[in-house]
């Protein structure tokens, strides 16, 4: 299983220095890919709670900080040389797809192929009213908007009429790196994501969150739309974001989330059960609530790497 960091994107820790050193260090000790995420504002009265449940909770309080994913991912870009570089993810309704589409075919030229695009719609009704886009008809909003960045990448000739985008005529270069174009993975929870992901992508970018039994649900969705398809499960990456927190000390059984609150061997046992429910790529996000050492982070998860093998 392939082990992908989160980079200090979000709050105290989100500085140009962390950033340098961070994935300087992660790509000389081998990890195989960078992430960055997508988070618009912090809305003081948010109409949903985190993660777009009912509750109005107060969002974490990192979201208050947070560097823009595009150009932070072609930063680290300039100053890495192999590692992946992914986005888990970018809420592409909020961008127009032409521009996204040239942002991702630059950042994969500058990094000479090393780009892995993941794309989602978002949860927050804040976000799409900064955004001035319509919560409703979310989801086929998302449908034209990957039709075109395919085209975009790939056509030599884009012309494209849609009921929310039209592209006239048009020649659009250069084209992406990676041919035919760099790898869509696209997250969600909704039957309509996995349909979304055998049409138009090339995986599901998941996050661990909740119980054990929801997450077993989604992957269960998600191996159910493949067969329901022509194409197989070798077409497709199976990506999970994990949010590792360590305690000293063994949690009560029964007494902790999936990879939080618990020991370096509770969370080794987490990933493990990653692995073997045929997870390709799992992608850490240590807590950015908190002030860390970069050094002391990358020794953490080099340490959890090791049940990933």
């Amino acid at each position: 299983m392939k082990v992908g960091l989160v980079v200090p994107q979000f709050g105290i820790n989100a500085t140009k220095e962390n950033l340098i050193r961070f994935v300087q260090i992660a790509e000389k000790e081998g990890f195989e890919s960078l992430w960055v995420y997508d988070r618009m504002l912090y809305a003081i009265n948010p109409q949903q709670g985190y993660g777009g449940t009912p509750d109005k909770k107060e969002w974490p309080e990192y979201f208050k900080n947070s560097l823009d994913p595009l150009t932070t991912l072609a930063f680290i870009a300039a100053n890495t040389t192999k590692v992946n570089l992914g986005t888990c993810i970018i809420d592409m309704v909020f961008h127009n797809p032409v521009t996204l589409a040239k942002e991702f075919t630059t950042i994969d030229i500058l990094s000479e192929g090393r780009t892995i695009c993941g794309f989602g719609i978002g949860w927050s009704k804040d976000e799409y009213l900064a955004a001035n886009i319509p919560y409703e008809k979310r989801g086929e909003r998302a449908n034209e908007i990957l039709q075109t960045i395919k085209k975009v990448w790939t056509d030599d000739i884009i012309e494209f009429n849609g009921d929310f985008y039209k592209i006239p005529k048009s020649i659009i270069g250069p084209k992406p790196v990676q041919r035919p174009h760099p790898k869509i993975l696209l997250g969600g929870f909704s039957p309509k994501t996995f349909e979304r992901i055998i049409k138009y992508g090339n995986g599901y970018i998941g996050a661990l969150v909740g119980s054990f039994e929801y997450f077993h649900n989604s992957i269960k969705m998600f191996n159910d739309s493949i067969e329901k398809s022509s194409r197989t499960r070798k077409d497709f990456d199976l990506t999970i974001l994990t949010y590792p927190y360590l305690m000293k000390s063994n949690s009560s059984e029964g007494d902790r989330a999936p990879m939080s609150g618990g020991t370096i061997e509770e969370i080794g046992s987490d990933l493990s059960m990653l692995k073997s429910s045929g997870v390709d790529r799992v992608i850490l996000a240590v807590n950015a609530e908190k002030d860390y050492d970069v050094n002391e982070t990358i020794e953490f998860v080099k340490e959890l790497r090791k049940f990933c093998r």
